[in-house]
């Protein structure tokens, strides 16, 4: 089926266009245009018996390379204020091999569903998709998103005059306001903080589009304890 003319195309990272970088815990990395890959989760969703295991995994690692071992504390646990320090002491190889470890250790322990795993329901997963399909086509394009039992993934390209506030008001603070309403909870829903970061290469966009439609199945979840959607082609 040929393309709709109106469709969005995505694209990945433009090395040559403007960059906004911003950080608190993590880096946070923006270009108008250049497709992401976006990542929040449920406050409970890793409980500190987890935290302590990623962060001990680290360790292991870091000791076969005799590299600082409070790096996996600060990575884990507890961003510390010597954390770029701390990656400058790895080479530029061995960043790479440690973030690879990390994210897997990450992503891995969200789809053994910690927590109260709420967006198993489907009425507050819809709450959520919901949330995210507000401002699509508008102030950013959707290319696909799944919402988990603990977390969500999304594929998104922003437009003009969007920024990532989008993902923390938009997304999380609202759709947390319509769940909390339905389930009489008071405390906080998501963590404050997403993962995102900007797709380098057609073959990542592609590997990402697989690996978010292949999550719930990795995740041994059933029809009806997710939501997913893609853009129609």
């Amino acid at each position: 089926m040929s393309r709709d003319e109106t469709s969005p195309v995505f694209r990945s990272l433009d090395p040559q266009a403007d960059l906004e970088i911003t950080e608190r815990n993590l880096p946070h990395w923006f270009q108008i245009g250049a497709a992401m890959f976006i990542t929040f989760r449920t406050g409970d969703s890793l409980p500190k018996e987890v935290l302590l295991r990623w962060q001990r995994e680290l360790e292991h690692w870091l000791k076969a390379n005799e590299l600082p071992l409070d790096l996996a504390v600060s990575t884990a646990v507890r961003k510390s204020k010597d954390h770029h320090a701390l990656l400058e002491t790895l080479s530029d190889a061995q960043r790479r091999e440690f973030k690879k470890l990390s994210d897997r250790f990450f992503h891995r322990s969200l789809n053994e569903c910690h927590g109260k795993c709420l967006l198993r329901r489907p009425e507050l997963a819809e709450l959520v998709g919901n949330a995210l399909l507000f401002y699509n086509d508008e102030k950013y394009d959707l290319d696909r998103f799944v919402v988990m039992p603990n977390h969500v993934h999304a594929m998104v390209q922003f437009r003009a005059g969007a920024t990532l506030e989008v993902v923390s008001q938009s997304w999380m603070r609202y759709s947390a306001r319509q769940i909390r309403a339905v389930t009489g909870d008071s405390g906080v829903f998501w963590q404050p903080e997403p993962f995102d970061h900007i797709i380098r290469s057609p073959e990542k966009f592609e590997y990402l589009q697989r690996y978010i439609f292949d999550n719930p199945r990795k995740a041994n979840l059933r029809q009806g304890e997710f939501l997913y959607w893609q853009r129609p082609m």
